[in-house]
């Protein structure tokens, strides 16, 4: 990839991902029930070898999955970066033993992965999580509750992020790789605008022990801050599928629809919004590259690079969004229209792997910090 534009082979790749997820992921996600877990759309993942390609891609091939897939089908494309989060702890930090009993059943879509980081007290501000994994002999028994978590509670097994050392604040927590079926871990689903499922965990003296913990006793707050250095730019490659998604369907929507003694797009009022759509958009979808190989070049500024991408190209999202269904009119507020699926789908990441204030915060600490290095 150039600095502007992707090379003729990732170009077809693209359109090859948003072609299979048009004939064969969009009928299987339509057969789900929304806010459960969709098994049939996991193993089709699975059988096209996208769920294994989630650890052998770096940044960039995952931004170019996520908005291809989110093009044509949002739901396959949060089923697949939900796979990806859960379970990519246990590829870059787990013990040979938790790889591959996990890794292989994730990869054809057999099990189902999730990521437990926030709690009804601790979401953006991960530092301050309370979760106990209080000692107990060799191990520890994890008491406390998780929240908004995707794939809970029908997750197979959860990355789970908890305090070891109170009082420590991130250098006190530790990931663990639990299995669903520990004895005191209990969930119930919650009902949410989003349509992919998001649930609440229980943890009552939940038993663990040095076999099941990801990386260092202690360091569990690395783990999550890899894991969404990796996974934000991706975010805003979502939201840039998405907006692109509701840019395409207001163009061909005001080429077509009639009014006022002509077409929509003969309005300058319209064609100007369009316009603003598209730029708004490709601003985003570059940033979001540039972001994605900057982490896949290894550079210092990820963590700032990371941070701009998911604000931008989410606040972005949201707003070519909204504008698309305002250029549709009432009819895009119908159950069922893609722009309507959109609307539902667009909120959620402004708020999910850090808030769009939180984006903020990072941003400007690093601005700081690199000046303040420069005066050294």
């Amino acid at each position: 990839m150039s600095a502007f534009s992707l090379r003729p082979e990732q170009s077809a790749w693209c359109a090859e991902l948003r072609d299979l997820a048009a004939r064969r992921l969009r009928p299987l996600a339509d057969r789900g029930a929304p806010g459960r877990v969709n098994r049939p759309l996991l193993a089709e993942l699975g059988r096209l070898g996208l769920l294994a390609r989630l650890f052998s891609a770096g940044a960039l091939d995952l931004c170019l999955m996520r908005e291809s897939l989110a093009q044509a089908c949002a739901e396959a494309e949060t089923a697949l970066a939900l796979q990806g989060l859960g379970a990519h702890p246990v590829h870059a930090h787990g013990t040979p033993d938790q790889r591959a009993r996990w890794l292989p059943r994730v990869a054809d879509g057999g099990a189902v992965a999730a990521f437990a980081l926030s709690e009804p007290g601790a979401g953006s501000d991960a530092a301050a999580l309370a979760l106990a994994a209080e000692p107990d002999g060799d191990g520890w028994r994890l008491t406390g509750a998780k929240c908004w978590i995707s794939n809970a509670p029908e997750a197979d097994f959860y990355t789970v992020f908890a305090r070891t050392t109170p009082g420590a604040g991130a250098r006190g927590v530790t990931a663990f790789l639990v299995p669903a079926d520990r004895p005191g871990l209990t969930g119930d689903a919650l009902e949410m605008i989003s349509p992919h499922p998001i649930g609440a965990l229980g943890f009552d003296a939940v038993p663990v022990t040095a076999a099941d913990v990801l990386g260092e006793p202690d360091r569990g707050f690395a783990v999550a801050m890899g894991t969404l250095n990796l996974f934000r730019p991706s975010v805003g490659a979502f939201a840039v599928g998405m907006a692109q998604a509701a840019l395409d369907a207001t163009v061909a929507h005001t080429r077509r629809r009639e009014a006022f003694h002509g077409r929509l797009m003969d309005l300058q009022a319209v064609s100007h919004q369009v316009a603003e759509m598209a730029l708004r958009t490709e601003a985003a979808r570059l940033m979001v590259y540039a972001a994605a190989a900057a982490h896949d070049a290894g550079a210092a500024d990820v963590p700032r690079r990371a941070a701009m991408a998911k604000l931008l190209a989410t606040e972005t999202a949201q707003y070519v969004v909204d504008t698309a269904v305002q250029l549709h009119g009432a009819r895009a507020l119908r159950r069922g229209h893609l722009l309507e699926h959109l609307y539902r789908e667009v909120r959620a990441p402004r708020i999910y792997e850090g808030a769009s204030e939180v984006q903020r915060g990072i941003i400007a600490k690093e601005l700081y910090a690199t000046a303040d290095k420069e005066e050294q």
